[in-house]
């Protein structure tokens, strides 16, 4: 085998200033990359809520409305995962459809019980947790990236 030991480090490459600005720029949307997972997890939760709530039978024009809704936050957070640097300034979206599902359950169902309207309030108070949580990273990240190097 050879050795290879003997090239010193980076510091001597002639592109290491190009490296490292590109590094720099592929990693700079990644700040709040823990929570694209839960924002995945709930898009998917609100996707088969009703199922597992079991308000099909008593509420069911919230039952594709529910599915629908949770498909779109879903594919917000693979959004958020595959190019953040783009869809991070979509987080004000979670935050709307976080909105929309704490009102749904009165504008869309007829005469919701208790764990439907409960069901409804903690998947719109999460999104607009984790949406407002996204944003706030894209915003400081953005600064961050408009403020000159001392």
């Amino acid at each position: 085998m050879a050795n290879v030991s003997h090239r010193g480090d980076i510091t001597s490459h002639p592109d290491v200033t190009e490296m490292r600005e590109r590094y720099a720029r592929m990693i700079g949307g990644r700040d709040v990359a823990l929570v694209d997972g839960p924002v995945f997890l709930l898009g998917l939760y609100c996707a088969v809520s009703p199922w597992i709530l079991h308000f099909t039978a008593n509420q069911p024009a919230l039952v594709p409305h529910n599915l629908i809704i949770g498909i779109a936050i879903g594919l917000l957070a693979l959004g958020f995962t595959a190019a953040p640097a783009r869809m991070y300034g979509l987080s004000w979206a979670a935050c709307a459809i976080g909105i929309w599902m704490i009102v749904s359950p009165w504008v869309v169902g007829t005469d919701p019980d208790a764990g439907v309207i409960v069901n409804n309030v903690i998947i719109g108070g999460l999104a607009v947790m984790l949406g407002l949580l996204c944003a706030a990273e894209a915003a400081r990240a953005t600064s961050r990236s408009m403020t000159p190097p001392m």
